[in-house]
Order: C-alpha cells, then structure tokens, then sequence
C-alpha cells in the first residue's frame, strides 16, 4: 500500500483538503483508506447501545457488523496508544492510504497551510513534508500548490507515489 500524509497545524485546512483528495482518488479509480491521529478523547459508539455496554463491562474488543458496515473498536485501556505501522498494518489492502495528523512520522507528506492562522510552517525544518499547499505565496526550497487546487496536489501526491 502507498502512504501519503497530510499534516499542519490546527484550522489548515487538513480536513478539507483530506476530504477532496479522497473523492478525487476515487474519482481516478483508486481504493483509499484513511487513518486520522486524534488529540482528543473520542468515542464513536452512543451510550446505552448494545455495543457500547459490551466495551463499558470491559471487553477489550468489539466488533459491529451490519450489512453495510463493519466496525471494530478497541479499547486500550492502559495499553500506550499504537503506532502509526502498527495501524497501518490493520489495514485491508488498498491503492492508497491518506493519514491526517502524524506530523512527526517520517511518511510523505504535504502541508496544509492557511495564512490567517499566523502558525509557522512545519515544512521549514521537516524533510517528509514534499510540498505545502497554501491560501497564501509562499518562498519555498519545495512545491507550494494552491490549497483548494485539488487536482494539482492529487497530480503530485500520484506523481510522488508512482500511481
């Protein structure tokens, strides 16, 4: 599987420019898997379900199947939180995997960035960082794309990728 990273600072615009390369790969006919880091406590199942009163008595895996859709939640507990292979390698096989986040990961990577947030870029003192993709010019040693210009960023992450 290929593995391409988009990663910047809170409010970049990581999100977004996640959700459009997604559509557009599989515009281009390629499987895509996403994996998004977390700063947050989260929960993806509702209080008071089935599933949920399974891992709330302690299971340390559940598994939710429907005909549409499987979902597996582990729970760590005090377990030290995977790394970004191991996760990876979770995975079912697909043409490309997207990862939001994991910015001190050594994957590809393009930054989002978005002038009015003031943050510094990372891609300045970070090598896996290829290219930046901004709402603002920018003087760069790499490619600075436009940050709503979709097609190009795709054409470079599937450059960059050998897709």
């Amino acid at each position: 599987m290929k593995v391409y990273g988009v990663t910047g600072w809170k409010n970049s615009g990581k999100t977004g420019l996640m959700e459009r390369l997604v559509a557009e790969f599989c515009a281009r006919g390629y499987s895509v898997s996403t994996i998004k880091h977390a700063h947050h406590i989260f929960d993806v199942d509702q209080k008071g379900t089935d599933s949920y009163r399974h891992r709330a008595a302690g299971a340390c895996e559940v598994l939710l199947a429907s005909g549409r859709r499987v979902a597996l939640m582990q729970e760590l507990r005090d377990a030290p939180e995977p790394p970004l292979a191991a996760l990876l390698a979770r995975l079912s096989p697909v043409d490309l995997v997207l990862v939001e986040g994991y910015k001190r990961e050594a994957h590809p990577k393009i930054e989002a960035h978005r002038g009015e947030t003031g943050n510094p870029l990372i891609a300045t003192d970070d090598t896996s960082i290829r290219a930046v993709a901004s709402d603002a010019p920018l003087d760069l040693d790499r490619p600075v794309f436009d940050l709503n210009d979709t097609g190009s960023v795709a054409d470079f992450i599937q450059g960059e990728l050998g897709l």
